[in-house]
């Protein structure tokens, strides 16, 4: 026979492995009747001091254009780190949008909402960092690793239910 103290506990358990396997759920989805695509990459290569590109990463910037140039991307989001800004400057002049700048280390459920929310059946790219891809990807349903090696460039589609498609591809001369 149990005693009240251990059906307590075994109760809090079982609410605390319910609240993780719902965790594992996408829990954000497009609005109904869209599907939001979200492109994901890591900023082009770095300075050992972190800050600025080097001369690869600035190539690799330029070659961010023929990667998805020719997309229709409606809004770009990035951290304003000069490595990011620097990564996705090229394309917002190519494409004629501005850069959507956001704070240095984001709330990454945060940010997932608001490409889902602000750009229902849009497509939105965001420039992250190794700090906050992994949460931003895993809040839209993505599955496996996420794009924090340079050159990574993952293609979501977030329908308005069921699962998230992923396409994994890479960018500039890291492919």
């Amino acid at each position: 026979m149990l005693t009240k103290t251990t059906k307590l506990m075994l109760a809090g358990y079982l609410l605390v492995l319910l609240g993780l396997l719902s965790a594992c759920e996408t829990m954000i989805h497009s609005r109904a009747g869209t599907t939001t695509t979200v492109i994901m990459i890591r900023h082009a290569d770095r300075t050992p001091s972190g800050s600025a590109l080097t001369p690869r990463g600035h190539k690799n910037a330029k070659a961010l254009i023929a990667a998805i140039g020719d997309m229709k991307i409606d809004a770009i989001y990035s951290p304003d780190l000069v490595r990011n800004i620097d990564t996705v400057r090229p394309l917002a002049k190519h494409l004629g949008i501005k850069i959507n700048k956001v704070s240095d280390e984001p709330n990454t459920h945060d940010m997932a909402i608001t490409f889902i929310e602000d750009h229902p059946g849009k497509t939105v790219l965001w420039v992250g960092n190794t700090s906050n891809l992994p949460g931003i990807y895993y809040a839209l349903g993505g599955e496996g690793d996420s794009p924090v090696k340079y050159g990574d460039l993952y293609i979501l589609r977030v329908p308005d239910k069921g699962k998230t498609q992923v396409e994994k591809k890479t960018w500039g001369d890291n492919k």
